[in-house]
């Protein structure tokens, strides 16, 4: 992996970055926790998520067509707030929430492997696989950009044609009619609150933010000032038509008990009553080949996101004794990071704390668009006023439920965003001194 390649990425490419991230967690990781917090519902919270994911972008795609960098984020942020401890906390913020998507999508892969095998789903394996993905992740990106390119094209197409096929027989299977639309009140179905709603919304959020993949690669894609915009609109549209097909076969195939007893691997418990063990190795070959693509476009955009922030000063950097480039050491700081992550947290836990980093640094995003750059990039007050609002509620509903069902995640991500907020004062006023 040598430094920034101007043009090295096609629009094709950032599309299928894009979605390799979006993908990669979002059905496979996130489904079923979505439907433990909003019943019968859980297809259409993954269309409002789409919508207000769409308000978020609307800053990321002005700044970014605008100014086109491989630091992405970094850049808006910088551009917005110079460099204080504001840029530094959220860039840092927002690359953990990458780090913490690979092995969220590490773990996917472990859980949805042993589905081929008779296997506790809590085994020692669901981690060890994941630790394995994420060593060949690395090995995958060390060889460049055009692999990389090429391997995210290639499993793109063939995840997004895998999971259509399954959303089609799955609704064929269970006799799917327009009517079946609107969920029917029933028992099963439960009662949600609008705070448990909201906290669906959030997860579908991070469902989303693949994204942002597409920003910190924004130097390296041709003609940058059209194509960051449009293939980040590309991937959203993409992912939410593949995002509602896929809730509606699992929500016609399982019961809502069902899908949350399964919510860790419920493509492959809806793929069994269905397809039975066919479709249940079909779903799987298919969650292998979107999880391990999601899990290489997000270590190719998140390595060059800190290599930026690198060079930008804003987080500290040594080399402990290893040869190479920039990129090449934090390529291997981040999968050392990301493996921790697969083998000390569940799948929820790590879902959860992604989306609180995510959203608060979103937030400070669309505050210096709005404050600062509005002007300069021509960006409407009112749509970036909207997206902040929106981050607000769903991030205050979000907190408030995980303080009421697992105060650990709420107490870790606090503690997290505190030590990046002083980590990065001090680092500043140090360098300052120095």
């Amino acid at each position: 992996m040598g430094d920034y390649k101007k043009d090295s990425l096609t629009l094709k490419g950032a599309v299928a970055l894009g979605t390799g991230v979006m993908i990669g967690a979002g059905i496979f990781a996130l489904l079923g926790q979505v439907a433990e917090l909003s019943g019968t519902w859980f297809p259409y919270i993954f269309i409002v998520g789409a919508i207000i994911s769409g308000f978020s972008a609307y800053s990321y795609i002005k700044v970014s067509n605008a100014y086109p960098s491989a630091g992405g984020i970094a850049m808006i942020l910088m551009k917005a707030y110079g460099k204080s401890t504001l840029t530094a906390a959220a860039s840092v913020l927002m690359a953990l929430s990458m780090v913490i998507n690979e092995s969220l999508v590490a773990r996917t892969f472990g859980s949805y492997t042993l589905q081929l095998f008779d296997i506790e789903k809590n085994s020692i394996w669901v981690p060890a696989l994941g630790v394995a993905l994420l060593i060949l992740a690395y090995i995958v990106n060390v060889s460049g950009n055009k692999v990389i390119g090429k391997t995210s094209q290639f499993m793109a197409i063939v995840k997004i044609v895998g999971i259509v096929v399954f959303a089609a027989g799955a609704l064929w299977a269970a006799e799917f009619a327009l009517s079946d639309l609107i969920p029917a009140a029933t028992a099963e179905a439960g009662n949600y609150s609008a705070a448990s709603y909201i906290g669906a919304l959030a997860l579908s959020i991070l469902a989303y933010k693949g994204f942002t993949t597409i920003t910190n690669s924004g130097g390296e894609i041709t003609n940058p000032h059209k194509n960051v915009g449009r293939s980040i609109i590309i991937s959203l549209l993409i992912c939410t038509v593949v995002y509602f097909l896929v809730a509606l076969a699992v929500n016609a195939s399982l019961s809502i008990p069902e899908i949350v007893s399964a919510k860790d691997y419920s493509l492959a418990e809806a793929a069994k009553p269905v397809f039975g063990n066919y479709g249940l190795y079909f779903t799987v070959g298919i969650a292998i080949v979107a999880t391990i693509s999601g899990v290489i476009a997000s270590i190719f955009a998140v390595s060059r996101m800190t290599a930026m922030l690198t060079d930008m000063k804003l987080i500290p950097h040594s080399h402990l004794g290893m040869s190479g480039s920039i990129q090449k050491h934090m390529l291997i700081y981040i999968v050392v990071i990301a493996i921790l992550l697969t083998i000390f947290f569940d799948l929820s836990r790590i879902a959860s704390i992604g989306a609180i980093f995510y959203l608060v640094m979103d937030m400070i995003v669309h505050w210096g668009v709005f404050k600062h750059l509005r002007k300069e990039v021509n960006a409407n007050g009112v749509i970036l006023i909207a997206a902040l609002l929106l981050d607000l509620i769903v991030i205050t509903a979000f907190l408030w439920i995980k303080a009421n069902s697992d105060l650990l995640v709420v107490i870790v991500s606090a503690i997290g965003v505190i030590l990046v907020f002083a980590g990065e004062k001090w680092f500043l006023h140090w360098q300052e001194e120095e």
